[in-house]
Formats: structure tokens, sequence, C-alpha cells
């Protein structure tokens, strides 16, 4: 899905339950942060194996839908901030190259 896609299937189930203007920029930070601690649980204390198997499981889906639920919480608040989330991503990754670069000829960071 592209994102005006997500932003707008999220936006469809705020309105039928009356909570857009719940939907500002600090309301959305931390809900996101919430589904990154509930996706979090899900891998406490548990090594690459386990996650592996958990992921070979019924419970995969668990994951998958914390997943989502970040995705969908993180294109609703780049849209609320005005954040072109494509052209932050290019240039987010055109600076770890460059950086990386850096790196690899200059020595240590």
């Amino acid at each position: 899905m592209e994102n005006r896609e997500i932003v707008a299937a999220f936006d469809k189930v705020a309105k039928l339950r009356g909570w857009q203007q719940l939907h500002t920029a600090k309301n959305l930070a931390m809900a996101l942060s919430v589904e990154v601690a509930e996706l979090n649980r899900h891998f406490q204390w548990r090594d690459n194996g386990d996650i592996h198997a958990l992921m070979q499981s019924e419970n995969a889906e668990e994951v998958a839908a914390e997943l989502a639920d970040i995705q969908m919480y993180l294109c609703k608040l780049a849209e609320v901030l005005g954040v072109d989330m494509d052209v932050a991503l290019r240039s987010k990754i055109a600076e770890n190259e460059r950086r990386a670069t850096e790196v690899v000829v200059g020595g240590a960071p």
C-alpha cells in the first residue's frame, strides 16, 4: 500500500469512531511508541532462534499486526507534521551512505 492509502484507511476508521481530534502530533507519536512497545513484547527475552520459531508459528500474525499498526501511526504522524516520507527516506539513505563511506575511507567515526 502507498502511504496515502494507509492514511486514508486510518482516517476512515478515525472518522467512524470520532477520533480525528485526537490525532495530534503528540498523541500520534505517543501511540506510535506504544505500538513499538507492543511489538517488543513479542521479542523480549527471546534469542534469534526463539524469534525465528515465533515467526513460523500461528503467533506470527500478531507480530505482523503490530508492524502494521506501527506503519499506520507513522504514516499518519508524517502527514500531520507535513513530512514527505519519500523525500525524508531518500535523504536519510543518502546521509547513511555518505557516513558509511566516511567510516570506510577515514577510519573510525
